[in-house]
């Protein structure tokens, strides 16, 4: 593939027929590399009003002790190296974990892939107004990350093998063998989820039986091809207004997950009275073996 400002165009050598087929950049700044084939709907992924809910709700800063954790986590890992990283944020939403990788000191290349396209797109934008798309020249003397915004299946990865340094799922799929594979010989994989008793006030308020996170249940199927390095634990205690409380339920499968009778008795409630609740999450760094 031939990244270029408007158009990208692979060299057609997986191709029978040598086709060089193109794939258009959006004026927003991303690439959209889904073939309709890999698509289980007509709009896959987070829809557009999730996705404002989620902006409106991180950019308040109730999942900044997260963000802050997994920032720290990358530059001790990227710390250890002299060479530039090429990283995979998978998953990426509309990048509020991406752009805090993006001012790391260590990463070259920052591909953010989501199967939304109105989620990267949103990433987009933010990332060209920082000047930080691929296609933007940086300031002369300027270091900077540049960002690839990518519209792609996680399970169907567009990357060649062994091509990225470390990747970071955060609340996404996680898929061992097609992380291992993009991963250089021993890469890192980070993985944010949500630890036991996370939001548990608001799930008791939402569901008349509550099932706990089994967080660790996927490090079996990891464990083939990954080594655990570490388990870390970060939880931030949180006052929601109704409106605040209104975004969280839009950007978690509790919007739809819920009856609407239960979403709209909370929401009431809370008009009276502010809501607390506990966000709690488990991140794991795990090193890819050297034998895969």
């Amino acid at each position: 593939m031939q990244p270029a400002a408007d158009t990208w165009r692979c060299d057609g050598s997986l191709h029978p027929k040598q086709t060089k087929h193109p794939f258009d950049v959006a004026r927003q700044g991303y690439v959209n590399l889904l073939p309709v084939q890999q698509k289980k709907s007509k709009t896959p992924g987070d829809s557009q009003a999730s996705i404002e809910a989620r902006q409106r709700f991180l950019a308040a800063g109730h999942y900044q002790p997260l963000q802050a954790l997994l920032e720290q986590q990358m530059r001790q890992l990227l710390g250890q190296s002299d060479t530039a990283a090429n990283w995979l944020d998978v998953g990426c939403g509309e990048g509020y974990y991406t752009q805090a990788m993006a001012k790391i000191d260590g990463i070259a290349s920052l591909l953010a892939a989501d199967i939304s396209k109105p989620a990267v797109s949103t990433l987009a934008k933010a990332s060209k107004a920082a000047g930080q798309l691929w296609y933007q020249q940086p300031k002369e003397g300027a270091t900077q990350t540049v960002v690839y915004p990518l519209v792609t299946s996680a399970a169907h990865l567009p990357l060649r093998s062994h091509s990225v340094t470390g990747i970071s799922s955060i609340f996404s799929p996680i898929l061992p063998e097609a992380f291992a594979k993009v991963l250089c010989d021993t890469g890192y994989l980070i993985i944010a989820k949500p630890d036991s008793q996370h939001l548990a006030s608001m799930r008791e308020a939402l569901f008349d039986s509550v099932h706990e996170h089994d967080s660790d249940k996927f490090l079996h199927e990891l464990a083939p091809y990954f080594t655990l390095m570490g388990t870390d634990h970060v939880s931030t205690e949180m006052t929601l207004s109704a409106d605040d409380l209104a975004d969280l339920m839009t950007m978690t499968p509790y919007a739809y997950r819920a009856r609407s009778e239960k979403r709209q008795a909370l929401l009431t409630a809370v008009e009276k009275a502010s809501f607390k609740t506990e966000a709690k999450f488990v991140v794991y760094i795990l090193q890819k073996k050297a034998s895969i």
